[in-house]
């Protein structure tokens, strides 16, 4: 009798490769593979490789039956020898072999025993890590994904043996990955329907990690004990391994299913293992494939958008994560639709905001409150992502989004591509517009540009100062931000937070750079324009103490970064003006306001005085703040700014001595080669669209005339056509508010002749009663008027014409009417 009770006869009438497998199994299972029989089999094998089949077939038949009667001693014993065999043999004919092998794995995956399905396991990773001559072009391996996903799932009542299942099942997966990622047919692997399976399997052991919210998204280097041991760490080292085989035409796959692992198990709020996985994803990937995830991630927050404020909240902090690694290298071509889908998104949550609110009729019920407070949450969300993405891009993809997100911004009456926010009302279209204002604040911060031109493009100028015209102080304040961000080029700014008198200002270390010609060409063609939004900005009556320190700083860091002999010349009078407007008061502002304006010029004349060291100019300016001090606290920010400050009952009583003189100033700078003709004309602010767009009353409906008193003009430059009109009966017939249609087209051809004539220097306006005129005198602009040739009282005003043409010119007689 043979071995195993096989009688000898037909034992040798068995074909050769079943009496050597058979030889290898002992009589008693616990005696383990007969190794002497198991080298025969193996040289057998090697030698006649068209057995191999054969060989496996037999095999995995004796496999199959020992399963089922449970023999499973001889079943370690089998599989054993297939592992032997397939790493003996490396020739073609294996591919036969393979197949029993495989179809013996699953045998052992199949049974309900969890050691035959460790046994399987390890058994296949063996085979994975074998590298075969040929590929295989009909071998797949959904049953594997599908068992090794499922096992990665093992809910057993014992913890043990539930851990040890897992671990089987995630290495599985991670020997299917790198069997197909070695293969040809390697795309197989990535087709939807094992990502859906392979993924959530993965997500669901790496959600067991303790203290998620302390891990970081760099690679993990646990030891390789821990590795067996852990799921959540072998299913993260695996998740990272698949991501980093990832090519450029299947990373959405590998990706989508991430997405419905986290709302299938509504791990958005909290987002911590959801910040985590992107971590993961972000540094495992190549670099270049960045964007992708970032356009899933977008995508995906498209399609909830109707999901609860804290979802949307948790998706858009993923998203600046994911934006946080992706800055650092390749972004691609979705920057604009990063920014694109999140200014949508900032739309979608006022409009629920809002919604909510209308909804609720008044009622402030706790749901609500609570609604309108989340969606806060998601639109600093928003704000935040915005703003960190804009800071980490490079200067010229910053220059690009600064002009996308002004873009964007509302305007009253403007019909730029700006976010539609019809349906929202005016309350609506405020919370745009701040929250894009402090987007582009973020996107600002740091940004230095070699030249102001580069930071300040007349396309972006424009429509920045815009809001600096509306009637509401967040906005302005904002925008005067937005402008100290990009004007500030030496990080100045700090050193001057606040508004107060500088008794040196030589121990604040200003850095500061000779102005460049670049710089002085720009305020040569935008320097009004500023000039203009500080003046107007100070005649706000909602106007607070944080206003006037943004101006001062405003009118301080355009001292320090744009300012020649010229500019200093036109800030001077810009602050003289700014004077005025507390002393007049046409416009009625509160006491507060007026003395806030005083403090304002006397800070910043302080400031200036020093800066340009003038010892004449120092001195007055140190007088007027000394006997402000004694006399009339209230005009210095001091004291002004406090919480209780008496206010003065009225201005008009005050002595000369409390304010700063406009003869004193050009005496003083005279003296030290300063050209001082030009402070002799008084500051008036341009009007321009821009105030159409701001519904601001005052400003639209006013026109201002902006003359120029030049001494000593040649008579050549006059113009033959003149025509006298004496100043009574220009404010009489202005007063006058039925005009004749005759003087009507008449004045709407002189503004259409000045509109399209080239401008030259802003000029001025003359005194208090020449301002009821200007206030009233509709588009008029660019008139220059030049002195009389002979002491009758005359003025000669005469329009600028690039090529010296003729226009017509107008005598006006001014007897009652003192010019500064």
């Amino acid at each position: 009798m043979g071995r195993k009770g096989v009688c000898c006869c037909c034992a040798a009438l068995r074909p050769r490769y079943k009496r050597l497998v058979d030889n290898i199994f002992p009589e008693d299972p616990k005696d383990g593979l007969v190794k002497a029989d198991m080298e025969k089999l193996t040289f057998y094998a090697v030698s006649a490789p068209e057995k191999l089949d054969r060989i496996g077939a037999y095999l995995a038949e004796r496999l199959s039956r020992d399963v089922v009667r449970h023999r499973y001693g001889y079943v370690l014993i089998a599989m054993e020898a297939l592992d032997q065999l397939l790493m003996a043999c490396h020739s073609q004919s294996i591919k036969p072999f393979v197949e029993s092998f495989l179809h013996m794995v699953a045998k052992l995956l199949e049974s309900g025993e969890p050691k035959l399905q460790v046994l399987g396991t390890n058994s296949f990773v063996k085979f994975a890590n074998i590298e075969e001559d040929t590929p295989s072009y009909h071998r797949r391996y959904d049953f594997f994904v599908s068992r090794f996903s499922a096992m990665c799932h093992s809910c057993d009542h014992d913890p043990e043996i539930q851990k040890e299942i897992r671990i089987a099942g995630i290495r599985g997966i991670q020997g299917v990955v790198r069997k197909t990622v070695n293969d040809e047919l390697r795309a197989t692997i990535w087709e939807p329907q094992h990502m859906d399976k392979i993924v959530p399997s993965l997500l669901f052991n790496m959600q067991k990690i303790e203290d998620v919210d302390s891990r970081t998204g760099l690679p993990s280097s646990p030891t390789g004990g821990e590795k067996e041991e852990n799921p959540a760490l072998l299913a993260e080292n695996c998740f990272r391994e698949l991501l980093g085989r990832a090519t450029y035409g299947i990373m959405n796959n590998a990706v989508r299913p991430v997405f419905a692992h986290l709302d299938h198990h509504k791990l958005w709020d909290p987002n911590e293992f959801a910040v985590s996985c992107f971590k993961i994803i972000m540094y495992s990937i190549q670099a270049q494939y960045s964007h992708h995830v970032i356009q899933e991630i977008l995508r995906h927050l498209d399609v909830c958008k109707r999901d609860s404020p804290r979802v949307r909240a948790g998706i858009i902090q993923v998203l600046l994560e994911a934006v946080a690694i992706a800055a650092k290298g390749s972004i691609g071509p979705a920057v604009l639709e990063v920014f694109n889908t999140l200014l949508k998104h900032l739309r979608i949550s006022v409009d629920f905001e809002l919604g909510d609110r209308r909804s609720s009729s008044g009622s402030a019920t706790f749901s609500t409150a609570s609604k309108e407070s989340d969606e806060r949450i998601v639109q600093n969300a928003i704000i935040q992502t915005i703003g960190f993405f804009g800071s980490n891009l490079p200067d010229y993809q910053r220059s690009e989004i600064m002009m996308f997100i002004m873009g964007k911004v509302p305007v009253f009456g403007s019909t730029s591509q700006s976010l539609d926010t019809s349906h929202l009302g005016d309350l609506g279209t405020r919370r745009i517009q701040i929250m894009l204002l402090r987007s582009l604040l973020m996107v600002t911060s740091g940004y230095k540009a070699t030249t102001i031109t580069n930071a300040l493009p007349a396309p972006f100028l424009d429509p920045l100062l815009s809001p600096s015209l509306m009637e509401d102080s967040e906005l302005r304040q904002l925008v005067l931000e937005i402008l100290h961000n990009l004007i500030d080029r030496h990080d100045n700014r700090a050193k001057l937070r606040g508004i107060r008198i500088i008794p040196d200002v030589s121990d604040l270390k200003i850095k500061r750079d000779k102005i460049s010609r670049q710089d002085v060409s720009f305020m040569k063609k935008h320097g009004q324009q500023l000039y203009r939004h500080i003046y107007l900005g100070c005649k706000e009556e909602d106007n607070v103490q944080k206003n006037f320190e943004l101006l001062y700083t405003s009118l301080a860091l355009t001292t320090i970064e744009l300012a020649n002999e010229e500019v200093v010349i036109d800030l001077i009078r810009l602050a003289i003006a700014l004077q005025d407007i507390a002393i007049i008061n046409e416009d009625n502002l509160p006491m507060f306001n007026r003395c806030g304006v005083m403090a304002l010029v006397a800070a910043y004349l302080n400031f200036l005085s020093q800066m340009i060291a003038v010892p004449a100019f120092c001195q007055h300016v140190s007088k007027v703040i000394e006997t402000r001090s004694l006399e009339a606290p209230y005009f210095l920010p001091e004291t002004i700014f406090k919480d209780k400050c008496n206010l003065p009952i009225s201005l008009e009583k005050h002595e000369k001595n409390l304010f700063f003189l406009t003869n004193k100033i050009a005496e003083s700078l005279g003296g030290s080669g300063y050209s001082v003709e030009r402070l002799s004309v008084p500051y008036v602010p341009q009007v321009t669209d821009e105030d159409r767009l701001s519904r601001r009353k005052s400003i639209v409906d006013t026109v201002s005339i902006q003359v120029d008193i030049l001494p000593g003009n040649n008579t050549e430059d006059k113009v033959n056509n003149t025509e006298e009109i004496t100043f009574e009966a220009l404010k009489k017939a202005i007063d006058n508010n039925g005009l004749e249609e005759q003087e009507k087209e008449k004045r709407r051809l002189v503004i259409e002749k000045f509109q399209k004539a080239p401008f030259e220097e802003i000029a001025a306006q003359c005194e208090t009663k020449a301002n009821l005129l200007h206030d009233r005198l509709a588009q008029i602009l660019e008139l220059t008027i030049r002195p009389p040739p002979s002491p009758s009282g005359t003025m000669t005003v005469t329009a600028g014409h690039a090529h010296y043409q003729s226009v017509p010119v107008y005598e006006m007689k001014f007897p009652d009417l003192c010019v500064y």
